[in-house]
């Protein structure tokens, strides 16, 4: 939300009054590009400018508390760790920082918000793990519409961008209330 009228006014859409921010928060991406008149043919071009500002500051964006260590659980216990994002793989690495990057195994990352559900299944292939065996975890509606497309579970959180509620309207089959509850994460038997 701190850079979103910076490019709105770059790219010729709707700026948004950052006081009513929490009410975008039950807004899916789809809704949210309707509200501010964006069309879906400048979202690459739109995403590419979110990218190279957020390229310039990832350094500076901390994860949520306790996120760390829930990866360092997760890892340590042979959960395979891949991240699927639209944001560049520099800045999620960035972001995580080495030593947590290096417990990610796999990056498919700088794709369109709507093109996640390819990704994730060159993840599911590269990995050799069945769909039914892996959980995508995110925080938009987008994430629970791609885990359905390729049949992975949807586990929404509480403390990402998009409201529970609306992950639930969504349809999520796992909700984790707090970073430490991904440590429920297990291999499969």
């Amino acid at each position: 939300m701190s850079v979103f009228n910076t490019i709105a006014d770059r790219h010729g859409f709707k700026r948004i009054d950052t006081s009513r921010a929490g009410q975008f928060r039950h807004y899916g991406i789809r809704r949210m590009m309707a509200h501010v008149g964006l069309p879906a043919w400048k979202l690459p071009l739109v995403a590419r400018s979110f990218m190279g500002m957020m390229t310039d500051n990832a350094h500076t964006i901390p994860l949520f508390d306790g996120v760390g260590d829930a990866l360092r659980h997760l890892s340590a216990g042979g959960v395979r760790l891949a991240v699927v994002s639209s944001n560049s793989e520099h800045n999620v690495r960035q972001v995580l920082g080495p030593e947590l990057a290096g417990l990610v195994t796999q990056f498919e990352c700088g794709m369109s918000v709507f093109g996640k559900a390819s990704r994730m299944r060159a993840v599911l292939k590269a990995s050799g793990v069945a769909a039914d065996e892996a959980i995508y975890v995110g925080d938009q509606d987008t994430d629970a519409e791609a885990s359905h497309r390729t049949g992975v579970a949807f586990g929404a959180v509480h403390w990402g961008y998009a409201t529970i509620e609306s992950l639930r309207e969504a349809g999520c089959d796992e909700e984790f209330v707090t970073p430490r509850d991904l440590h429920r994460i297990r291999l499969s038997s």
